[in-house]
């Protein structure tokens, strides 16, 4: 198993950047900045957000009442609109934690199914 990582960071599946901010946000409140920051890190910089998808991302969220917003000072002494999971997000986050995990298991399954000669 190669230990070496590509060049490029990884590219996030349809609907996954919801379930990873709403996970990010069940420590505490975040703004923007944050939120894609701890997803860089907690991935040991495999998955980069970029601005075009995390603020229309965190727009769809506090629509849905997932998260809610509201303005403070950044830790740069930068006005900044902090998110934080609401309680119909924890339910979300729980269904969508346990979706993920199935579609996880059913592609190692599938990829583990026979092995790759070459």
């Amino acid at each position: 198993m190669s230990t070496h990582k590509a060049d490029e960071p990884l590219d996030l599946l349809q609907g996954t950047l919801d379930l990873l901010i709403l996970r990010t946000l069940i420590a505490r409140p975040q703004h923007g900045h944050a939120i894609m920051r701890t997803i860089k890190q907690t991935s040991a910089d495999e998955l980069l957000v970029e601005h075009g998808a995390l603020y229309p991302a965190l727009q769809r969220l506090e629509a849905r009442l997932w998260i809610s917003g509201k303005w403070g000072v950044s830790e740069n002494n930068r006005r900044a609109r902090f998110y934080s999971l609401t309680a119909a997000g924890r339910k979300q986050l729980v269904r969508e934690t346990g979706k993920w995990k199935r579609l996880a298991d059913a592609i190692a399954r599938v990829l583990d199914a026979h092995p790759i000669e070459g």
